[in-house]
């Protein structure tokens, strides 16, 4: 089966939705069977990204983005 990637905006809305479940009283077991992951996903997705909003997990990819161009330039700068 293939894996389908998401993107931060899909994994935090989903977050947000298991979220509404469980304060209802299902459990996580339940809530993330809503969501289409399995616990472990869930749970990993969590401690990845349960507290950013949707700008801040934008905003953070940005920053890896530029980090990652930056570390580019300082190892051509080195190499030169």
């Amino acid at each position: 089966m293939p894996r389908i990637r998401q993107t931060a905006e899909q994994i935090i809305g989903k977050l947000r939705q298991a979220e509404v479940e469980v304060a209802k009283g299902s459990s996580v077991a339940v809530a993330s069977k809503a969501i289409g992951v399995t616990e472990h996903t869930y749970y990993r997705w969590w401690k990845e990204r349960g507290s950013l909003k949707v700008d801040q997990a934008k905003r953070l990819k940005e920053l890896r983005g530029e980090n990652a161009h930056l570390k580019r330039l300082l190892a051509d700068a080195d190499l030169d």
